[in-house]
Order: C-alpha cells, then sequence, then structure tokens
C-alpha cells in the first residue's frame, strides 16, 4: 500500500475537484442563510424566496443523468471545466441581480454549472486516484461536503455582517478561475473507448421531464400547493418515466443507467444510498423543532448543537476509508447504519425538560460517526462495482440516489407533520428514520458475500 503513487500532479488535480465541490455546496447553505436578508431586499414574501434555493437544485436534479451520459461518452474533464465557467459567470449574475425574476434565472444558471460538475465529480476521482486508495478520494469528498455544510451558517453570517449579500455570490469567481486553470492543464482525459456511441437526445428530454415534475410536483406536497395540480404532473412524470425506462432497456450505455442495475451489488447500493439519505432528512429536519419547541433551546443553541453531526462525519469519514482498504465495506457500513440508529433512538428518549446541551451533543455526533463509517463504504462499493468506462452513470446515479433520499426524507417530514397526532410530530420522524437506517443496514449485510466475490476477481 506505501508503493502506491500519488505525486503532486494528483494533488493539485484532485484540489480543483475539491474547490469547485465546496463552491457548489457552500452556495446552496449560503442562500439559505440569506433568504430573509434577499425577501427584504427584492421586495418579496418569505415563500417567493424559497424558490432561490429550489430551481438550483432542480436543475441540477434534471440534468444529472444526461450529463453524467455526456461525460462517459465525450470527455469528463470538458464537462466539469464547462461547468466551472457557467457556475462562475452564473455566480456573476446573481450578484448583479436587480430583481426577484433575474436572481431565480440566474440560479437556475448556477444549476447547470453545479450539475455539470456533480455528474463528473466520481468519474474524475477514480480515474486520479489508484484502485488500492479510492477509498481515501471518497472519504475526502465527504469530508469536504460534510465541512462545506457546517461551515456553510457561519460563513454567511460573516459576510452578511461586513458586506452585502451580493459578496455571497461573489466569492466563488477567485476560487473559480484558479480551479479552471488547474483543471484545464492537470485533469485527466478518460479512458480511450472501443467504439463511439451516440449521445441519445430524447432520453435526455425524457430525464428532464421525468425528474422536473415528479421532484417539483413533491415540492409541492410539500408546500402544501395545489394538490390537484401536483397529483397531474406527478402522474404525467410516471407515465413519461414508463417510456424513458422502456427506451432505455434497449440502448448500450443507457442514460438511466439499467444496465449498472442488472449489477446486483450496485443495485444494493442504490438502495442503500437513498434509504441512508431518507433517515438522514428525516432526522435533520425534524430535530430543530425538538430542540427549540420540546427543549426549549434558543436558535443559536438549536444551530450549534446540529453541528455535531456533520463534524463527526468529517472526522470519521477518512478514517472509514483508511478501515475499508483491508475490511468489508459492506460490514463497515451496515454496522455505521448501526450506529447513526442507536444515536436517533438515544435523542429519541431524552426528556423534554431535562435534557441539556451536552447529553444532545454526543448522541449528535454519535449519529455522525454512524454516518461517517457508513458513507464513504458504501459509497467506494457502489463505484467499484461498475465498469470504468461507466463510472460517469454510476457518480450521476450516485447523486441523484441522495437528491430523491433526502427529497423523500422531507416530504416524510411534512406528511407526518400534518397527520401525525399532536406532540407525537417529531417522534413519529425520528422512529421513521430509524426504520430507515435498519432497512439500509440490513441491505448492506446482504452485500458481504458479493463484495468478497468481487475482491478476489
Amino acid at each position: 500500500m506505501s508503493h502506491v503513487r500519488f505525486d503532486i500532479r494528483n494533488y493539485m488535480a484532485i484540489t480543483a475537484i475539491l474547490m469547485v465541490l465546496v463552491m457548489t455546496v457552500l452556495d446552496v447553505t449560503l442562500v439559505n442563510v440569506s433568504l430573509p436578508v434577499l425577501a427584504v431586499e427584492l421586495g418579496i414574501s418569505d415563500s417567493m424566496t424559497v424558490w432561490i434555493v429550489t430551481v438550483y437544485q432542480l436543475v441540477i436534479t434534471m440534468l444529472l443523468l444526461p450529463l453524467s451520459s455526456a461525460g462517459d461518452l465525450f470527455s469528463y474533464r470538458r464537462n466539469f471545466l464547462t461547468g466551472v465557467v457557467i457556475f462562475t459567470a452564473a455566480s456573476v449574475l446573481c450578484a448583479m441581480s436587480q430583481s426577484f425574476t433575474a436572481i431565480v434565472i440566474s440560479r437556475g444558471i448556477q444549476g447547470i454549472g453545479a450539475a455539470c460538475v456533480m455528474s463528473v465529480n466520481i468519474a474524475l476521482t477514480r480515474l486520479i486516484y489508484p484502485r488500492e486508495i479510492l477509498g481515501r478520494g471518497m472519504a475526502l469528498n465527504a469530508m469536504v461536503i460534510a465541512v462545506a455544510t457546517a461551515a456553510g451558517p457561519t460563513i454567511a453570517g460573516a459576510i452578511l455582517a461586513v458586506a452585502s449579500w451580493h459578496w455571497l455570490f461573489l466569492i466563488n469567481i477567485p476560487f473559480g478561475v484558479v480551479a479552471f486553470l488547474i483543471g484545464k492543464r492537470l485533469l485527466p482525459a478518460n479512458p480511450p473507448r472501443e467504439h463511439k456511441v451516440r449521445f441519445d437526445r430524447v432520453s435526455a428530454v425524457e430525464n428532464v421531464i421525468v425528474f422536473g415534475l415528479v421532484f417539483y410536483s413533491l415540492g409541492t406536497f410539500a408546500r402544501n400547493g395545489d394538490t390537484a395540480t401536483g397529483i397531474i404532473l406527478l402522474a404525467v412524470g410516471l407515465v413519461t418515466g414508463a417510456f424513458y425506462i422502456r427506451r432505455q432497456l434497449g440502448r448500450e450505455q443507457p442514460m438511466f443507467p439499467v444496465d449498472l442495475f442488472r449489477i446486483p451489488l450496485f443495485s444494493l447500493s442504490i438502495a442503500t444510498s437513498v434509504c441512508s439519505f431518507i433517515a438522514q432528512n428525516l432526522v435533520m429536519i425534524s430535530l430543530p423543532f425538538l430542540f427549540l419547541n420540546n427543549f426549549g433551546f434558543s436558535e443559536i443553541t438549536t444551530g450549534l448543537l446540529m453541528t455535531p453531526l456533520p463534524l463527526a462525519t468529517m472526522i470519521v469519514s477518512p478514517l472509514a476509508a483508511r478501515f475499508v482498504e483491508g475490511h468489508n465495506p459492506g460490514l463497515t457500513a451496515a454496522v455505521g447504519m448501526g450506529v447513526y440508529a442507536c444515536g436517533v433512538i438515544l435523542i429519541s428518549l431524552l426528556g423534554d425538560s431535562s435534557a441539556t446541551e451536552w447529553q444532545v451533543v454526543w448522541r449528535m455526533a454519535l449519529c455522525g460517526i454512524g454516518f461517517g463509517m457508513f458513507q464513504t463504504p458504501n459509497n467506494v462499493v457502489m463505484v467499484l462495482a461498475t465498469p470504468l468506462k461507466r463510472t460517469g452513470g454510476a457518480g450521476g446515479m450516485q447523486s441523484t440516489a441522495r437528491l430523491v433520499g433526502q427529497t423523500l426524507g422531507a416530504t416524510l417530514v411534512t406528511l407526518l407533520f400534518a397527520v401525525a397526532l399532536p406532540g407525537w410530530a417529531i417522534h413519529a420522524c425520528l422512529f421513521v428514520a430509524v426504520g430507515m437506517s435498519v432497512i439500509a443496514g440490513v441491505l448492506s449485510l446482504s452485500r458481504i458475500g458479493r463484495i468478497k466475490t468481487t475482491q478476489k476477481k
């Protein structure tokens, strides 16, 4: 293991990827914190400002798989560099926006750039890192995402304390320029292909329609919008989805990776990932209500108490990556989900009036330790289960699974808050989160034998 070659060019290439990853993840958190300010500055309601966040995430979800397919067929490097240019230019447009319409359009363009980068992030990481230490690369990605997520509110608050909201977008420019220059010089080219496959434009359009309508309709339900319209959009999306999947079945390199889903290890890993992010979002959305309303903590204390989970994930992820280099990642991921479930159970058992900050902190850290033990091993299994030429599709599906899990988690919170008995909504969310964690753990355990077989080959 110590003889694995990894020189300064590799480190610089990874730096470019991580810089842009920080930009795309941090951008969500920065904008979330600035929404009240934007509502006042642009003269719009609080509910309208949510579109500034929603349009960004919706565009990413709609474009991830088409852009992953384009990366597989043409160039991961070109996708990445194009995404950096679009995201950086759109950041300038966001900063220059003088109206709600202008900033929503600019955020949509930003989403296109972020989707370009996210669609090939895993593929480029796999090309840069030798197979023996790929887990460390995946862990570094997870750690950077955790750091950006945890640090976002503090950075946003510091910027808004000394400057206008425009600087939340302008800070992207120097990082974008540096990442582009490094990436253009050092990012690797795609592996050589045996024969050329044409990009499927029809499938791309179908993918955009399916994910756009399904996720928009779920958002409509979550916001208590027009239910009839939401049902119609969901039905149209699902019908289009049936035609979309049928089209993929006969293609050599399908956009929706039905070929990869024929690999049991990949299918199990995707299902495990969706369940885990449902569990994560159920906890992350419902706990602030528990801390504020039931435990009586202040807003500032509540924000601080949410930090140990991503912080512990950040610390444990690289340790888990090194551990699975010599141990079965399926078992490690299963244990991680078990630890996460234990942390959620312990939080749910706290008495409403007697809970102290320390009692919450170590339980939140336990959840973060469990998720850190799970996330990197699961991602490693998912990627290594696929052929090298389909890494873009695997990475795109990995990100899609995360977004699907997070969206379903948010929708479940809304549903449980609406139907649960008074005073039991939060505990219902935590109970369902434990159930989804157990399912994810069982799915991870079912992969152990398959992983051993794969490693022997």
